[in-house]
């Protein structure tokens, strides 16, 4: 195969059905396409084990659906008849994506199967909760899909709050949505696959398939309008009880501190989130946003010595949170944690910046139409 970036992939979760076998080989051949780049069909037969029969029918199959193409390979001083390599046909499809998590915006794109962004827009959320949240998301949507120059594999949405695995946003106080079925009433309308999780799930999964995310446990917080988490663990997303896991945003640090959306006083967002972090850089400067990474790193210390995390990568305005801010995390997590814990820890902001969560809602329509991430 020829050498490409390599894109990381999430580990399979679940056992194999005889009747899901072919498509279980569509997606492992896509899969390793997506990872590693172009590669003949004698190549995907030695990686992925099955037999040249099987690869054959599949390629020929997908080179159909005009999900791959196919070109002669440059000789380059080998002996014979170069090999014809497949590809994944990367303009082929587009993905819309939508991004609930910034402050004051809901901002979405057009995405090709390589995670590039090739149109954007956006809708001030000017407030809205509940229903005309809802249909703000509708409109703009509709607008991406109306730009779409290929045909869409999906829609893909990072949204604040507690998501459930249909799609469902449980709990999302900042927006006023509880119980509210997303991804079912964009599914009813549009007539497309349909996928939402939360956004810092969506995050994170952007920043390990398309970012720079290394090997061992990964973390990301995602700060905006709220807080959230994502982890990647061996290679598998956390999700935890009831979808739940990652919400350190309603982690109370100050009893006495602000009123919080979720009804509680002091939870970590009201210090982290970016319109909170803005006020304090405003009343006292950068000092202030040493005094919130402090707060993060306690709060954060147990969690990277609990999992032995490899990276935290703190999303969100860069401004707010590159340099004091990510300062004071790194160093009051390697004050509290363990050596062997923290000495290899990698804190930094996201390789992918605003766009992460964009980014991870396209690989949550790529793993879920397509089997990739």
């Amino acid at each position: 195969m020829t050498s490409t970036p390599v894109r990381r992939a999430l580990r399979p979760s679940g056992r194999l059905l005889p009747e899901d076998t072919r498509r279980h080989h569509r997606a492992l051949l896509l899969q390793l396409l997506f990872r590693y780049g172009p590669a003949s069909r004698a190549d995907l037969a030695r990686s992925s084990g099955l037999t040249k029969v099987s690869v054959s029918d599949v390629v020929g199959d997908l080179l159909a659906e005009g999900l791959l193409t196919e070109a002669v390979a440059t000789a380059q001083g080998r002996v014979g008849k170069p090999p014809v390599l497949v590809s994944l046909a990367e303009g082929s499809r587009q993905v819309v994506a939508v991004d609930l998590s910034a402050d004051g915006l809901v901002s979405g794109a057009l995405l090709n199967l390589s995670g590039d962004v090739q149109e954007r827009r956006g809708r001030p959320l000017e407030g809205r909760r509940g229903e005309t949240a809802q249909d703000l998301v509708h409109d703009l949507v509709r607008e991406l899909v109306g730009l779409a120059t290929q045909p869409v594999l999906g829609i893909g949405v990072g949204t604040p709050g507690v998501v459930d695995a249909a799609g469902v946003v449980v709990d999302a106080p900042n927006l006023g949505w509880h119980g509210t079925g997303l991804a079912e009433a964009l599914r009813h309308e549009f007539g497309l696959p349909v996928f939402v999780a939360n956004d810092a799930n969506t995050a994170v999964l952007g920043e390990h398939t398309f970012g720079d995310a290394g090997d061992g446990g990964l973390m990301l917080i995602r700060v905006g309008t709220g807080v959230g988490a994502g982890l990647v663990l061996e290679g598998a997303l956390l999700h935890g009880h009831r979808s739940a896991a990652g919400e350190v945003g309603h982690v109370v640090v100050d009893p006495d501190g602000a009123a919080c959306a979720c009804g509680r006083r002091g939870c970590l967002e009201t210090v982290l989130a970016a319109p909170h972090l803005r006020e304090r850089l405003d009343a006292e400067g950068p000092a202030g946003l040493t005094a919130v990474g402090v707060q993060v790193g306690v709060v954060l210390a147990p969690v990277v010595g609990t999992l032995n995390l490899h990276e935290l990568v703190l999303s969100g305005p860069l401004e707010l949170l590159d340099g004091p801010l990510l300062e004071a995390v790194d160093r009051t997590i390697r004050e509290r944690a363990m050596p062997v814990s923290g000495e290899e820890l990698v804190v930094r902001t996201s390789a992918l910046g605003e766009d992460v969560v964009l980014v991870g809602a396209a690989v949550l329509v790529l793993a879920g139409q397509l089997g990739v991430s």
